[in-house]
């Protein structure tokens, strides 16, 4: 059964001239209301009507810039030629005035440039498609432009790389919102990979992966399923066939973490998700994510999460 209107979170989508139908499309897909996402969503334009989009498509929005009013969170999808004009200055000010009573804003791919023209990213870290990196930077030079990065979370200001990463933003907020479970349950759904964030930011390569990166993928896939065991350096290496200084650094190329960081940061994925989904002790799941103490978990969470398991616990399983 679905949650009661009164309690869904409010997204609007807006929706700008040149707008790239996949970027479009994503959050509206994956912040759909239903039973497992307690969201509703509006698809808006500067007017409600027809908005001219990019790749030979056009959207007709039935919403205008009031969507902004009430929405908790505005996602501004990516549009074509981003560098050349700023976006139209009623949009500029309805999103700056969304922002200041309290909505998140979260731009993919090259809605970047639409979020900083409100300066609303002055001062702070930011990426957007590989493509526009150069192009923002010189745009916006106040903005702090991260090229190496998937998505960027600044707190109520949020970016994405190219089309896909916004997948990867929308899962963020979604673990940020309801926790690691509802996260992979969407991204289930989606056929997308559960998570490629690790934390805030996922450091990735930009050239096409060398053909050892589809075996290290399959080393990855193999750990995850053993995380209760020993899995150190030489044992992963040796599923991978290589030598640990070879793994090692193709890791880092493949992923941006070490292969120990990794593990660990999957680790404490699958606790979150014991912790939300069963009534495990800290010591059994401790033991079941293979960091085996309770304290050991507590520490690591602490670090990596900035909270504690029995918190964590009790912030994304209140209500149920």
């Amino acid at each position: 059964m679905s949650p009661p209107r009164s309690e869904l979170r409010r997204v609007a989508v807006i929706v700008l001239e040149g707008a790239k139908p996949l970027d479009v499309g994503i959050p509206a897909q994956v912040f759909t209301t239903r039973a497992s996402m307690p969201y509703e969503v509006r698809v808006c334009g500067p007017a409600p009507g027809l908005v001219t989009g990019g790749d030979g498509l056009s959207y007709h929005v039935a919403h205008g810039l009031e969507a902004l009013e009430w929405a908790d969170i505005v996602f501004i999808p990516g549009y074509r030629s981003p560098d050349q004009d700023d976006p139209p200055a009623a949009v500029v000010e309805a999103l700056i005035a969304a922002h200041a009573r309290g909505a998140r804003l979260a731009a993919i791919s090259t809605g970047a440039f639409a979020l900083a023209a409100t300066g609303l990213l002055d001062g702070r870290r930011a990426t957007t498609h590989w493509h526009y990196t150069r192009a923002l930077a010189r745009r916006h030079p106040r903005v702090r432009v991260d090229e190496n990065v998937l998505f960027v979370d600044e707190g109520s200001v949020l970016t994405s790389a190219g089309a896909a990463s916004g997948i990867d933003l929308c899962l963020h907020i979604l673990r940020s919102d309801l926790g690691v479970a509802a996260s992979n349950h969407a991204a289930r759904r989606l056929v997308a990979a559960p998570y490629r964030s690790g934390g805030q930011a996922q450091y990735v390569p930009r050239s096409v992966p060398e053909p050892i990166g589809e075996r290290f993928a399959a080393t990855r896939e193999w750990a995850l399923h053993r995380l209760g065991d020993p899995l150190t350096l030489e044992v992963l290496a040796r599923h991978a066939a290589v030598s640990p200084r070879t793994f090692s650094r193709r890791f880092v190329e493949d992923t941006g973490y070490t292969p120990m960081q990794w593990i660990m940061r999957a680790r404490i994925d699958l606790a979150r998700e014991l912790l939300e989904r069963s009534e495990r002790s800290v010591e059994q799941i401790a033991a079941d994510v293979g960091l085996g103490t309770g304290a050991n978990l507590r520490l690591h969470f602490q670090r990596i999460l900035g909270t504690t398991p029995t918190d964590y616990r009790r912030t994304f399983t209140q209500g149920e």
